[in-house]
């Protein structure tokens, strides 16, 4: 049960709560992993976070792909997703068990996905994709052209594209979604096992000065103890925190993550055309894993063109949005809308979509909301999911890059399982935080 008392410091009278768990992160990521403790097991949660949920961060910038089609077997981050898709597919059937309908309650709508090809080599990749995801175990098919364009009637076919197509991919609305785990971990404030501290920020951990472990969050405005686990889930902000918090220990503790800025355009209450499934163009694998740029330096026009790639993703959401992406830059923390980027995502969609090229951007504009959201970008292409080795009782679980909403239940119940001495059900090792490359 949490508990609360008042001490006095130097900065004056803070607020004084106890719990079994602090989260510090209001992400999918923090949120999700407040829900794993709350439904399986019996300790107490509270979730801190300088600001509040799909304020920040890359959540709220999110298209809500649950999808594999992009992803490689065989793979650690594979075998998460797989997880993680099977405990989503658990919701959605709980919520139909109690009468709820998964696209009111989470916007939730199996669409398919669609991996586009448009050059020979890229149709002999899919090709060979296809036949590793039904290795796999899942449900794929090459198209061709013809079939292609059957699916998809607004796509530009030319005579060499075709596409792998995962007809069990689905999506969720990345607001709803949100709200649904906020409201579902508020249930439990009823019990006294949780609280949420929104827009006040963690400002450093606490040590115990008996045995060195790390006891308490200190916020702007509490004290948060933290019987069992601190768990920071703070996306792209987890290792400026982390060098933050450890800079008054024994040992500096660098997490690599770095944030990585895209935009995403949503045309509202889009009517020009339909779209059957969610799209994605082949070269997105290769976007996702492109390397820093450090050449240049960060502030000069060369390097924000050098960091830029864009590739095309397109889907309609539950509530008849067109969302269209997307792009991935290097330009440290800044979330300012860059028109530029704006005009290179729109250009890269209407290389696909004949419809659009009758539309400008500027045309568009009072229609359209662009938003912005910083992915949390690990070198090696994998999440950091376990606890610091120097830090007793610290967890980390941050790195997802774009895939947070994909990842997010498999993290949570890893971060949870670790914590509570579970078996994994994911080998955590690849995830370690110990061994990670630049």
């Amino acid at each position: 049960m949490a508990e609360s008392a008042r001490t006095d410091q130097d900065s004056g009278a803070l607020q004084c709560h106890t719990f079994d768990v602090v989260v510090i992160g209001a992400g999918i990521i923090g949120l999700s992993t407040a829900r794993q403790f709350l439904l399986h097991s019996d300790l107490s949660v509270a979730v801190v976070d300088a600001s509040a949920p799909l304020r920040a961060g890359a959540t709220g910038a999110g298209q809500g792909y649950i999808w594999m089609t992009h992803r490689t077997p065989g793979t650690a981050v594979w075998d998460l997703a797989t997880r993680s898709r099977h405990l989503w597919q658990m919701i959605i059937d709980d919520l139909r068990a109690d009468g709820v309908d998964p696209l009111v309650a989470l916007g939730w709508k199996k669409s398919g996905s669609l991996l586009v090809g448009r050059t020979k080599e890229e149709s002999y990749r899919l090709k060979e994709r296809v036949q590793q995801l039904r290795a796999a175990g899942l449900r794929a098919e090459y198209l061709s052209g013809s079939d292609l364009l059957t699916e998809e009637p607004e796509l530009e076919v030319g005579p060499e594209s075709s596409a792998a197509f995962l007809p069990d991919d689905a999506q969720i609305d990345v607001r709803s979604t949100v709200s649904f785990l906020d409201k579902g971990n508020k249930l439990f404030s009823s019990q006294s096992r949780y609280m949420d501290f929104y827009n006040d920020p963690a400002v450093r951990l606490l040590r115990s000065t008996t045995d060195g472990k790390v006891e308490a969050v200190q916020t702007k405005n509490c004290i948060l103890y933290a019987k069992r686990a601190v768990v920071i889930a703070a996306g792209s902000w987890t290792g400026s925190l982390m060098r933050k918090f450890s800079s008054e220990f024994d040992s500096l503790v660098t997490i690599l993550v770095q944030p990585r800025k895209g935009f995403l355009l949503m045309l509202e209450n889009f009517k020009s055309f339909k779209l059957n499934h969610g799209i994605m163009e082949a070269g997105y694998i290769n976007y996702q894993t492109m390397p820093m740029k450090t050449s240049v330096p960060d502030s000069s026009e060369e390097h924000l063109e050098q960091s830029l790639s864009v590739s095309m993703t397109a889907t309609l959401d539950a509530s008849g949005n067109l969302l269209v992406g997307s792009s991935r830059q290097f330009v440290g923390f800044n979330t300012d809308v860059d028109m530029h980027v704006v005009d290179q995502i729109w250009e890269r969609t209407r290389e696909f979509f004949p419809a659009l090229r009758e539309f400008s951007v500027q045309n568009l504009t009072r229609e359209s909301k662009v938003k912005v959201g910083l992915r949390p970008y690990m070198p090696d292409g994998r999440p950091v999911i376990g606890p610091i080795p120097t830090m007793q009782n610290v967890f980390v679980a941050t790195g997802h890059e774009g895939a947070g909403l994909m990842l997010a239940l498999a993290t949570a119940e890893m971060v949870a399982d670790i914590v509570l001495d579970n078996p994994v059900k994911v080998d955590s090792t690849p995830f370690a935080v110990g061994g990670r490359r630049r």
